[in-house]
């Protein structure tokens, strides 16, 4: 599951990577990007374009843009044939902009959030899925939102012992096919939804300060003393 996230890069550094245009774009970091709130993605209809999108996933015949709250997350193995995702999957893809995500160790009564990251923190990108829905008003004028929603997969070994699932990391060598408009082919795409190597990554505890979606600044990243989680064979992770 991937609940909160945050997307620290600023703009340049982000069209550098991503390669995308940013037209009439007001962008800022943002340090813990909650269900509900829009956030930036990646889309591409024969050029890659940046915009901002309301976090949960609408499906287009919904009824209640509430339904966006359950659906912040897909499971990769099912979202090619499940109804709310599997037209998305075949038409709307896109690339979730981040530069670390949150998941909680449970430990007793406790809940410990941790920061989970490529090394270096440079940005990456989520698998995620969008659409577009226009609100049913009667009159034909409702409001029209565009959502998305990160697909997840098996945890790595890095992330086991917190969650398991964890969002799907794509490579940069798989965004382009991600992206791809023109392909379709479900056993193509399902083949990139494999957890992003445990070796590749680092994390670190942060403060409880990162549990209300009302902080949003630096702090939500900040390291604190870590209780280090253990492995499924008892031996301790190492965050570095």
């Amino acid at each position: 599951m991937c609940g909160r996230y945050a997307l620290t890069s600023n703009l340049d550094e982000l069209q550098a990577r991503f390669n995308f245009e940013a037209r009439d774009l007001e962008y800022h970091p943002r340090y813990n990007i909650a269900p509900t709130q829009r956030s930036l993605v990646v889309t591409n209809d024969g050029s890659r374009r940046a915009q901002e999108m309301r976090w949960g996933l609408v499906p287009f015949w919904s009824k209640d843009i509430k339904v966006g709250s359950k659906m912040i997350n897909a499971v990769g193995e099912t979202a090619s044939t499940k109804p709310a995702f599997r037209a998305a999957y075949k038409k709307r893809r896109c690339l979730v902009l981040a530069n670390g995500f949150f998941e909680w160790l449970k430990d007793g009564k406790a809940r410990i959030p941790y920061y989970l990251h490529l090394g270096g923190q440079p940005p990456f990108a989520f698998a995620g899925l969008w659409e577009t829905w226009k609100s049913p008003d009667g009159m034909g004028e409702g409001e029209t939102v565009k959502s998305f929603t990160i697909l997840t997969t098996q945890p790595n070994r890095l992330i086991e012992p917190i969650h398991n699932r964890m969002p799907v990391i794509l490579s940069q060598e798989t965004e382009a096919l991600w992206l791809d408009p023109m392909t379709e082919d479900s056993e193509i795409l399902n083949k990139l939804l494999a957890p992003a190597p445990a070796e590749y990554m680092a994390g670190y505890q942060v403060s409880q300060v990162v549990n209300s979606p009302r902080n949003s600044g630096p702090e939500c990243i900040q390291t604190v003393e870590c209780v280090e989680p253990a492995a499924s064979d008892g031996a301790p992770i190492s965050f570095g």
